[in-house]
């Protein structure tokens, strides 16, 4: 028997910070576990990422209550409280644990860890590796850890849906590597799949990010939640590189100053990603140009503290220390997704979701700083000891209270149908991928209105009926994926008539309490 025809207790789809912890941690447990990914487990998105880990490793002036306060204010009235005291108390030990299995992460002159402060953070709680290497070193002790346990590794291997059984789900449709269409068949299923950057003609997102979980969940009846905000993050390199080089919060934190085509400074440098990301996108528009500055020029000692980041300017011929960087935003991580109780559970019996795949309530309308590591690794071990326990379905906590009425934090929930068009099946895949991207940057980024976003509406919706359908076909299974999460995306948007988080519409400016509502998706279905 290969080992991709053994019944598992658990397949995990993708290789990142969620997937490989989880997946790890399932192992742990004596688990029958597998990880399915479309790559290298190595090439997860989780690599890209440089900031850091926020957690609270040390005491006043820092605490738990503090992260909880900078994350509820970041997120812009859309947090569930209950899941990110969940993410700020069981982070700590989240990120010890990953110190145990071999992380190694930057260290002051007394053999601390070196924490540092980014935007939003009101103290000093961000570890870091290699300066801005924080995902590269995550990444090398998770594939380490899980290849030392007795996990089934399917690396190139594309999930294309989930098996779907009286209801429940059973397992995981994938194409092996060398093309055959395989059925995985698990008690459990958990989606850490990662983000859907690719929506975008620009982002800091590789070229896998294309939604491929958040897709697979909607076609399976699941409910999506939050889905409208994709942050932008406001500090990527101006340069025909894709996906574009990221000049991380870190060197924010370290005083680097954003500047506008005259010069001066128009904005503080530490303010939530979705104001700085706005106010760049605003003078941008205002000037006619096509970027800003940052200016690193004052910092001491760059090329040691960054040195990835210093590598990465000198392949394009930039110098930090004399040079100001052409910056403009990006998009970078999609703030909602599948939706969770507070141990991952979904909608769907049977199927699970971590990481930035899932709407795990923490990130609200828009993501603090460096919280992303922590929440797959906070949620994804939170899946694993649930599955362990035996569960199979979703509880009325966390995000998923609002489904039942249940919600005590004053957070609506408005139910949308989510209908699209008969897919097609003509046409080059990678032609419909770039139209899509175009569209969706100049309709539906950072900037939005009920003019653009019904423009989007339209295309999205033509583009689907050419190149949408279905596919045993990686690259075109990919374009279907980023079709169906654009459809849901701009879906919430048209609806959220609003501005709020990450989400910025010309024509309502400003926030209204009355929507201080979560969106949840469903296709075909209200």
């Amino acid at each position: 028997m290969s080992p991709a025809s053994q019944h598992l207790d658990l397949v995990v789809v993708g290789s990142g910070v969620a997937g490989l912890s989880a997946a790890v941690r399932a192992a742990d447990h004596g688990l029958r576990v597998g990880v399915v990914t479309k790559g290298r487990l190595e090439q997860a998105t989780t690599r890209w990422a440089q900031g850091g880990i926020a957690a609270v490793l040390r005491g006043d002036p820092d605490s738990t209550d503090l992260h909880l306060a900078d994350t509820l204010a970041a997120g812009d009235g859309l947090c569930d409280e209950t899941a990110v005291r969940v993410l700020v108390d069981e982070g700590p030990g989240r990120v010890l644990d990953l110190i145990a299995r071999g992380a190694v992460f930057d260290r002051d002159d007394a053999g601390d860890l070196d924490l540092t402060v980014e935007g939003g953070h009101s103290a000093a709680r961000v570890v870091h590796a290699g300066g801005v290497a924080t995902g590269i070193e995550i990444e090398r002790a998770l594939v380490e850890a899980v290849g030392s346990t007795a996990a089934v590794l399917l690396e190139q291997w594309f999930a294309v849906d989930l098996l779907v059984e009286g209801g429940e789900c059973v397992g995981v449709v994938a194409v092996d590597g060398g093309g055959e269409s395989r059925s995985l068949t698990a008690d459990n299923v958990l989606l850490a799949s990662g983000g859907s950057g690719q929506l975008y003609a620009v982002t800091t997102n590789p070229t896998e990010a294309t939604g491929d979980g958040l897709a697979m969940a909607l076609r399976a009846g699941a409910a999506v939640a939050d889905v409208e905000f994709m942050q932008f993050h406001p500090t990527a390199l101006h340069h025909p590189r894709m996906p574009r080089p990221l000049l991380s919060e870190a060197l924010r934190g370290h005083g680097a100053l954003l500047r506008d085509h005259d010069g001066e400074r128009f904005v503080d440098e530490l303010t939530p990603r979705d104001v700085v990301s706005l106010a760049m996108a605003r003078r941008m528009h205002e000037a006619g140009v096509e970027h800003l500055w940052l200016d690193a020029t004052g910092l001491e000692g760059f090329r040691t503290r960054f040195p990835t980041v210093s590598a990465q300017l000198a392949e394009v011929g930039l110098d930090p220390t004399t040079d100001w960087l052409p910056i403009a935003p990006a998009a970078h991580y999609h703030c909602g997704g599948v939706l969770t109780d507070l141990d991952g559970a979904t909608t769907l019996p049977g199927l699970w979701a971590a990481g930035e795949v899932a709407c795990t309530g923490v990130h609200g309308a828009n993501r603090l700083a460096s919280n992303s590591l922590l929440d797959g690794m906070v949620f994804g071990a939170r899946v694993v000891e649930a599955v362990a326990a035996g569960r199979r379905a979703a509880g009325a906590t966390g995000p998923m209270r609002s489904l039942t009425g249940t919600s005590p934090d004053g957070i609506g929930v408005r139910r949308l149908a989510l209908t699209v068009p008969e897919p097609g099946v003509d046409g080059d895949p990678s032609a419909g991928r770039e139209e899509l991207q175009q569209v969706m940057t100049r309709c539906a980024g950072v900037l939005r209105s009920g003019e653009s976003l019904a423009e989007a509406s339209v295309t999205v919706a033509g583009l689907s009926g050419r190149f949408g359908g279905a596919s045993t076909d990686p690259d075109r299974a990919e374009v279907a994926n980023l079709f169906l999460v654009a459809a849901a995306l701009v879906a919430a948007a048209v609806e959220r008539t609003e501005s709020r988080g990450a989400h910025t519409r010309d024509d309502h400016p400003t926030s209204d309490g009355d929507q201080r509502q979560r969106l949840v998706l469903t296709v075909g279905t209200g």
